[in-house]
C-alpha cells in the first residue's frame, strides 16, 4: 500500500529528510550541512523497525522529494576501510527470511516480497562524486555481525555488500510506501567480523560523516529525483 501525497500539506518542504539512528550521528550530519540547507534530520532509533516508523511518521506530517539514510557501520574488509566512506547502490535486508534445510533463504525466495531497494542510478553518482565513496550493497541487519564465521556467510550471499548497518532498508520501505526514492550514504568506524570494541573508531567515522554532509549535493539531488 502507498500512502497519498499531497503536495498542499502542511509541514516542512525541507526537500530532503535525512535518518539516522542516534543524536551523535544527527549531530555530526548538522554540522556538516551547516545553515540553511533544505534537509530535515531524523534520529528515529536503532535498527529497521525504529528507522521504519520514524521515516513513516516524519514523511506523513512534512513535504520530502528524498529520503536518506546515514550513520556509521561496519565496512567489510578491504573494500570498506575504517573511516572511508561507504555509498549503496542497493539498500539490502541482510537477515530477512528463514532458515531452511539448505541454509538461508530471504523473503523474496520464499515468494513473500522484497529485501532489496535499489538507489537511482543519478542520486549514486552524484553521491560518490561529492564524497569519493565506494560504492556497492549496504546490508540492514537486526543482529550486528560478531564472527568471522558470520561476516563470511554474509558476503557470500552478498558478494557485493561494502557495509552492514541496521537501519536502511526500514528507511526505504517508508520511503517506497509514500513513492519515493532512498538512498544510504555510510562512514565505516569498524570492521564487520569478530566484535573488538577497541578497534571502533567512532570518532574517525562521525568526522567522516561531517564531511561527506559537507560536501552533499543537496539541490543537485533534489533536482535528480
Amino acid at each position: 500500500m502507498t500512502a497519498e501525497r499531497d503536495d498542499e500539506q502542511s509541514g516542512p518542504a525541507a526537500g530532503l529528510l535525512v535518518v539516522v539512528a542516534v543524536p551523535a550521528e544527527a549531530e555530526a550530519v548538522r554540522r556538516g550541512l551547516g545553515e540553511g540547507a533544505p534537509v530535515e534530520v531524523l534520529a528515529a532509533g536503532v535498527g529497521p523497525a525504529a528507522a521504519a516508523a520514524g521515516t513513516a511518521v516524519a514523511l506523513a506530517r512534512g513535504r520530502f522529494r528524498l529520503v536518506l539514510s546515514a550513520g556509521i557501520a561496519g565496512g567489510f574488509a578491504p573494500a570498506a576501510p575504517i573511516g572511508s566512506l561507504v555509498v549503496a547502490d542497493a539498500l539490502v535486508a541482510a537477515d530477512l527470511g528463514a532458515e531452511t534445510p539448505e541454509g538461508f533463504a530471504d523473503v523474496t525466495e520464499l515468494g513473500f516480497g522484497t529485501v532489496r531497494h535499489a538507489v537511482p542510478g543519478g542520486v549514486v553518482e552524484l553521491l560518490a562524486a561529492a564524497t569519493g565513496g565506494a560504492v556497492g550493497e549496504v546490508l540492514t541487519v537486526s543482529t550486528v555481525t560478531g564472527s568471522a564465521s558470520r561476516a563470511e556467510q554474509l558476503r557470500a550471499r552478498h558478494p557485493r555488500a561494502l557495509a552492514e548497518a541496521m537501519e536502511g532498508f526500514g528507511v526505504a520501505e517508508a520511503a517506497a510506501r509514500f513513492g519515493l526514492a532512498a538512498g544510504e550514504l555510510r562512514a565505516v568506524s569498524n570492521t564487520v567480523g569478530p566484535r573488538d570494541r577497541a578497534a571502533w573508531r567512532i570518532g574517525e567515522a562521525l568526522a567522516a560523516l561531517e564531511r561527506a554532509f559537507a560536501a552533499l549535493p543537496v539541490s543537485r539531488l533534489l533536482q535528480e529525483v
